[in-house]
C-alpha cells in the first residue's frame, strides 16, 4: 500500500459562510478544543472597524493605517465588503510555509486572493438553513425581518470555483458542528509534514 502524500508545506483554512452561520462560534470551540497544538495557528484579521466592537478578536485600523500597511505590503490578502476593508497579514504566509495549519476568516469573494497567496488551500463552507440564518440574523436586532428575509433570498451558500471544499451544515445542534470541525481539524492536522520530515 503506498503512503498517503503529503503537502510539501503547511495548509491555509478559509473559512466562509454567510452571516449567522456561525463561523466564528465554530472557529473559537476548535481554538478551545486545540489550544496549546503547535501546528495550528488561527490568523487575526485586519479590520477597518473599532476594535472594541465585538465579535472576533481582530486588529481593529482606520482607513488611513489599513492603507498605509496594505502599501507596505504587510498584507496576504485583502478584500472589501459591507464598507469595510479587510486583510489577512502576511505572517499567515510564514507560518503555512513553515508546515504550519492555518485558519482564516474570509470571505467567498476573496477566495481567488487567497488561492495565488496560499497554494495549498482547502475552504471551509460553513452554511445554515435560510430559516435558521434569518433568526439568527433576526436576533442580532441590525436589520428588520423583512430585510433579513430580502437579503437571504438573493444570497448564494455554495461556493464557485475550482476548490477543495468541506461543507459543515450549522443548522442544528452545535455540538455536532462543533464536533465536525474539530474532526475536521484533527485530519487535517495529519496531513501535514511531521516535524524534521521536511527538507
Amino acid at each position: 500500500m503506498e503512503p498517503q502524500p503529503q503537502a510539501p508545506t503547511g495548509l491555509m483554512v478559509v473559512v466562509v459562510g454567510p452571516s449567522g452561520a456561525g463561523k466564528d462560534t465554530l472557529m473559537d470551540a476548535a481554538a478551545n478544543a486545540f489550544a496549546g497544538e503547535p501546528r495550528l495557528h488561527f490568523v487575526r484579521r485586519v479590520i477597518t472597524r473599532p476594535s472594541d466592537a465585538g465579535g472576533e478578536d481582530f486588529d481593529g485600523v482606520d482607513v488611513p493605517e489599513f492603507q498605509r500597511r496594505l502599501s507596505a505590503g504587510d498584507f496576504a490578502v485583502h478584500w472589501q465588503a459591507h464598507g469595510m476593508h479587510y486583510a489577512i497579514p502576511r505572517e499567515a504566509c510564514g507560518c503555512a510555509d513553515a508546515g504550519q495549519l492555518v485558519i482564516a476568516n474570509g470571505s467567498r469573494s476573496a477566495l481567488k486572493h487567497f488561492q495565488k497567496a496560499f497554494p495549498h488551500l482547502l475552504v471551509l463552507n460553513v452554511v445554515a438553513s435560510k430559516a435558521v440564518l434569518a433568526e439568527r440574523l433576526f436576533a442580532r436586532g441590525r436589520e428588520s425581518r423583512e430585510d433579513i428575509e430580502q437579503r437571504l433570498q438573493r444570497s448564494e451558500l455554495g461556493v464557485q470555483g475550482n476548490f477543495e471544499v468541506v461543507t459543515i451544515d450549522n443548522s442544528g445542534s452545535l455540538d455536532s458542528s462543533v464536533a465536525a470541525m474539530t474532526a475536521l481539524i484533527g485530519d487535517l492536522l495529519e496531513r501535514l509534514p511531521k516535524p524534521g520530515s521536511m527538507a
